[in-house]
């Protein structure tokens, strides 16, 4: 059983402690436990119970008639505005809450709602985004278990090697050839996976090396496949060399190849670009290329 403090409610809910303290005193709508040394502390049914509460609040139920419903009948006005509210802020707190709850069945039906009304790659960009930048947030501030994290991040890997299954086949005799991998230490797979799908989608080719590849097998691999592009993030610092080491080292190895760098650490410190690489600012960027790119190969000549 996971444990909270009243701060992490706050960081979870968006409800501030002082509140959550008034809701306690005035309504007895959520009661904490205390340890053997009196301090106190919340569970996951506290937190769940809140997290429905703070919902049905900014939908317009008054406090004082929530305080004088069973829990059961709050849980299942939230069930029908997640069911009938599509709207991004309403589904990232139903996401959260399934996270909490190890809920796999809530998320698919999150997940598969959004995206017969939005697409799956608007509901990758409009929903799992927001939601994964909440992740981060709160896994930072220790809000959420490792377990939570792991969780929920495969189950999104799992929608989208779905997706990318789906698109496989589809690459045009005029596809651009990208190149995606992730150096040894970087973490952000599903945005790697995301961008593989963006490719497979727009009928580009492209090869997925996937994470931990060292700089020699990425000119191995660049000297067989000859891309036209190289897709790669730098978001964590590298263990045993700066940023711009690698950046002009990966140049050498990829040669004709143009390389697209994305992450924070292409703007923690000032790195000096060699002629073959572009540092892309964020997602909108790198569809902003990638739908230019489409559009050219399109053009007639």
């Amino acid at each position: 059983m996971a444990i909270y403090s009243i701060r992490d409610l706050e960081k979870l809910t968006g409800i501030k402690a002082h509140t959550i303290r008034i809701w306690e005193q005035r309504y007895r709508l959520v009661s904490p436990a205390r340890t053997e040394t009196n301090i106190r502390y919340y569970t996951d049914e506290n937190l769940r119970h809140l997290f429905n509460i703070a919902l049905l609040n900014r939908y317009g139920y008054k406090i004082s008639k929530l305080a004088k419903m069973q829990p059961e009948e709050i849980a299942a006005k939230v069930a029908d505005i997640a069911e009938s509210n599509n709207s991004p802020n309403t589904q990232v707190e139903a996401l959260t809450l399934a996270m909490i709850d190890f809920d796999e069945a809530a998320f698919d039906r999150i997940f598969a709602a959004y995206s017969w009304e939005n697409g799956f790659e608007q509901t990758i960009i409009q929903l799992i985004y927001p939601f994964l930048d909440r992740l981060g947030v709160l896994w930072m501030a220790h809000s959420v278990s490792h377990a939570h994290e792991k969780f929920i991040t495969n189950l999104i890997r799992r929608k989208l090697f779905v997706a990318i299954d789906r698109e496989s086949g589809t690459s045009s005799d005029q596809g651009a050839r990208f190149l995606l991998y992730l150096p040894d230490g970087e973490s952000q797979e599903l945005t790697l996976l995301f961008m593989y799908y963006l490719l497979k989608s727009r009928h580009q080719k492209a090869v997925y090396l996937g994470s931990a590849i060292s700089l020699d097998d990425l000119r191995d691999a660049c000297q067989s496949y000859q891309p036209d592009f190289v897709f790669t993030i730098l978001n964590t610092p590298l263990a045993r060399q700066s940023i711009q080491a690698y950046v002009d080292t990966a140049a050498k190895m990829c040669g004709s190849a143009q390389i697209l760098l994305s992450g924070a650490q292409m703007f923690v410190n000032p790195v000096k670009l060699p002629p073959n690489v572009r540092s892309l600012t964020g997602m909108p960027e790198a569809l902003q290329l990638l739908d230019d790119l489409t559009r050219n190969q399109k053009s007639p000549t």
